[in-house]
This record gives C-alpha cells, sequence and structure tokens, in this order.
C-alpha cells in the first residue's frame, strides 16, 4: 500500500490543523493507520491510530481531547484532525500502516511497513 500525507503548510495559532492520508490500495479497509509526529531534533512519536473498518481509534493521553483520527475506506483516505494548535504542535507529521494482521494499538513506529512522506506543519502567527 502507498500513502501519501498531505494539508501541512502554515497554521495559525489556535485553529484546527486537518491533514489527510491517501491511500493507493484496493483493500484500504484492511488497514490500520497510525498518526506519528516528530518534532525538530526529536525521534518520531505516535500520536494515535484507527482501525481498519474505522470503528476503533486510539490516541496518546496527551492529545485524548484535542485530535481526532477518522477514516472513509470508501475513499480510501484517513484524517486527522487536531484542535487549539500551538507553536509547539510544528512538525512533521506522518501517516502509516502496519502490516496486515498487527496488534491494537500498534504504538511503535518499528510496527510499521507502509509510511507516507510525512507533511510539514508550522504553527504560527
Amino acid at each position: 500500500v502507498q500513502l501519501q500525507a498531505s494539508g501541512g503548510g502554515w497554521v495559525q495559532p489556535g485553529r484546527t490543523l486537518v491533514l489527510s492520508c491517501a491511500a493507493t490500495t484496493y483493500t484500504f479497509s484492511d488497514y490500520i493507520i497510525g498518526w506519528f509526529r516528530q518534532f525538530p531534533g526529536k525521534h518520531r512519536e505516535f500520536v494515535g491510530a484507527i482501525s481498519g473498518d474505522g470503528g476503533t481509534t486510539f490516541y496518546v493521553d496527551a492529545e485524548k481531547v484535542r485530535l481526532t483520527i477518522s477514516k472513509d475506506n470508501a475513499k480510501n483516505v484517513a484524517y486527522f484532525q487536531m484542535r487549539s494548535v500551538a507553536p509547539e504542535d510544528t512538525a512533521v507529521y506522518y501517516c502509516a500502516a502496519p502490516h496486515l494482521g498487527s496488534s491494537w494499538p500498534p504504538r511503535n513506529a518499528g510496527e510499521y511497513t507502509y509510511w507516507g512522506q510525512g507533511t510539514l506543519v508550522t504553527v504560527s502567527s
């Protein structure tokens, strides 16, 4: 499966960030989609994931309040929506998919086989 993240760029503080992850596959509903971010000079970190059918989500504790991940299997697209962004949210954001049959939730980058290219988000006024 090939993944392409989009929607990054400049975002004003306090606004909602919306990212998309488009997949090239005939079986998108089989794939968990995870979202990661990488702050400058830091390792890539897991933020949340959504099950293949889109019915179950998992978010890290720090983002449970303002993060929503969704999935439209008919369109082969997953979405990442983060509310009330701040300058400290500036990072490169990635979508990824683990191999089929992986455990839930897959929180480690090493569990993911397929990666989008990453999209830079800059939060600044």
